[in-house]
């Protein structure tokens, strides 16, 4: 008797506990954690820098100086700015181009019916799985001047190895070609996921309509896969434009700046100068021009999408 009237006691509250917690006001407050780690490891830090910005900090000491805009009228007459900002865009654009060509095509030849297609697909994803560093080091071990593998081969025909890293105008599209080589499995993923969900019935009546493969492509592939462009695009053109780890392994942004992007000079403004917060300025104007043009992009892609 005790348990029945304890039980009759016990449901009005478990239907009151159970109207709060799928109340709008309880489940708000599920935001609440991931609001607060998003303060303090990414709003803070970004509102410190954009701080830092206007001061002449070095880094290391406890004291500073406020100098207003004198970092960023810096940036205006740094003789260095304007290549760096080049490579940066060559990193971004150059890599996002390659990347997604190619990985269209590795994603559009390995979704037919091929025997050994689950092998290639690991083999063309597995750089993206190792470490950029490491990626790095391994194609710098390749192109290096002395005892490089490519100029083993070289030598064999003629006197003088190459120096490929060297060179400014051929470094820069160097370190492209390992970015896209490194990362476009990424694409590929995503291309490939996209053409599996493009319904079959589409290319049957296309056949039907007496359409090569080419036609297929342009009118019924390329139109439907215009939500995977997006997300293609945006991810390789974001990792394009902050590369660093590459960067850093086949030349440390030389010889001089001539190879630099905007985070490698960052980082060596920061820690070889002791130029903190020239560096902070510097991170704000990668800041910006990454939220700008991936911003741009991601607008004239998705009316793409919504224009199909």
């Amino acid at each position: 008797m005790q348990t029945q009237i304890e039980r009759r006691h016990a449901e009005p509250a478990a239907r009151r506990i159970g109207s709060i917690l799928n109340s709008p006001a309880w489940l708000n407050l599920l935001y609440v954690p991931a609001l607060v780690l998003f303060a303090v490891f990414i709003f803070y830090p970004f509102a410190r820098g954009i701080e830092i910005s206007f001061t002449n900090w070095d880094g290391y000491s406890q004291e500073y100086r406020w100098i207003g805009a004198g970092n960023y009228k810096r940036m205006l007459t740094d003789p260095d700015i304007a290549n760096v900002i080049k490579n940066t865009l060559i990193y971004g654009v150059g890599s996002t181009l390659f990347q997604n060509i190619v990985g269209l095509a590795y994603a559009l030849f390995l979704n037919q019916s091929i025997r050994t297609r689950g092998l290639a697909r690991t083999i063309i994803y597995l750089p993206v799985i190792i470490s950029p560093l490491i990626m790095g080091y391994i194609w710098y071990f390749f192109f290096q001047y002395r005892g490089g593998a490519l100029n083993d081969i070289i030598l064999l025909f003629q006197n003088d190895p190459v120096n490929l890293l060297g060179d400014p105008g051929i470094n820069v599209w160097i370190i492209t070609f390992v970015n896209t080589y490194q990362f476009l499995g990424i694409a590929m993923v995503i291309y490939l996921a996209g053409l599996q969900v493009i319904p079959k019935d589409y290319y049957e009546a296309a056949t039907i309509d007496g359409a090569n493969g080419f036609a297929k492509f342009f009118h019924v592939t390329w139109p439907l896969l215009a939500p995977s462009v997006t997300v293609a695009v945006v991810l390789n053109l974001i990792g394009g434009l902050k590369l660093f780890d590459v960067v850093t392994a086949m030349t440390n942004g030389g010889p001089g700046y001539a190879s630099a992007s905007l985070s490698t000079l960052m980082y060596q403004l920061y820690f070889a100068r002791q130029d903190a917060g020239y560096a902070a300025s510097m991170g704000n104007l990668m800041f910006v021009i990454i939220t700008v043009i991936s911003i741009s992009i991601l607008f004239i892609l998705r009316r793409r999408e919504v224009g199909q």
